[in-house]
């Protein structure tokens, strides 16, 4: 999670960074969009810092799945100096643990380690998955770096699967202009694409003949490629220098061969999120 010395440029940035990191219910997946601070942040100071919020989402419950779930989600961050412990916005992981590599009061480059809380997909979640293996937790090592200037952020990260799950490697990069009309107000909307690799697309959008004879789907090889394009839309509002509330919207859609998968019921996925985040 990223801070800085001035609380309230934090509290906005919290809002923000914060909302989609947690989703969907704690798992990395290929249509959740990195996320990025909303200004551009100071050098974070060497001291301790601390925040804890609440987040309720609706999103798909899987992958390609038509229907969606509500999810509450407590968010809890820590930090020292270049070490920081929860979600890692610039990295899009869900909760983990990193450092900063290198920082100033634009560019920041590190790394993370981090674990889902939940199984990205469960066999129970749809009947359409009937017969379908679950998509098991694993640990993801993340290399990630962001440039963020005060009307506009850019993120990319590289997450590869480090637990022995089949999940394999993914990429990706978020644009999001920044606009405040008011001082105290913060809106952002950009673009993002997120690249899978063929052991990541197969296992989220693939159907082995073994699979096949279960579930009845065809079998579906989809290979390396895009994994998920987005249109991202958001507010921060800084109540005062410690509390804020954010929302955010994010329409994602899953093209060509992961699109065309038998796995996926509905190509277009949409996210909301409302936040309200305490920072110390």
């Amino acid at each position: 999670m990223l801070y800085t010395k001035r609380p309230i440029d934090m509290g906005r940035l919290v809002a923000l960074t914060a909302i989609f990191s947690v989703c969907p219910a704690f798992a990395q997946t290929s249509t959740t969009p990195a996320v990025v601070s909303s200004t551009a942040a100071a050098v974070p100071d060497d001291g301790w810092r601390y925040s804890l919020g609440l987040g309720v989402f609706e999103t798909p419950k899987y992958p390609g799945a038509s229907a969606t779930r509500f999810q509450p989600a407590p968010i809890v961050g820590v930090g020292y100096g270049r070490f920081f412990f929860g979600s890692v916005a610039d990295a899009n992981v869900p909760f983990g643990l990193g450092a900063f590599l290198y920082r100033d009061n634009h560019f920041r480059l590190g790394i993370a380690l981090s674990y889902d809380l939940v199984k990205p997909r469960k066999a129970s979640d749809d009947d359409h998955l009937r017969g379908l293996p679950d998509i098991d937790a694993t640990a993801h090592a993340t290399l990630f770096a962001s440039y963020n200037l005060e009307w506009l952020s850019v993120v990319g990260a590289v997450s590869q699967d480090v637990a022995g799950k089949h999940e394999g490697a993914t990429a990706s990069l978020d644009l999001l202009g920044k606009y405040s009309p008011i001082s105290a107000l913060t809106l952002t909307a950009g673009p993002g694409i997120t690249w899978g690799s063929a052991q990541y697309n197969q296992t989220f959008f693939g159907v082995n003949a073994e699979d096949s004879a279960r579930s009845g789907l065809p079998t579906y090889t989809p290979g390396a490629g895009v994994a998920a394009v987005r249109v991202t839309a958001g507010a921060s509002y800084v109540l005062d220098k410690h509390w804020n509330l954010g929302a955010r919207v994010v329409a994602s859609r899953l093209p060509g061969a992961v699109g065309n998968s038998p796995v996926v019921e509905k190509k277009t996925q949409m996210t909301y999120g409302l936040i309200a985040n305490y920072a110390f």
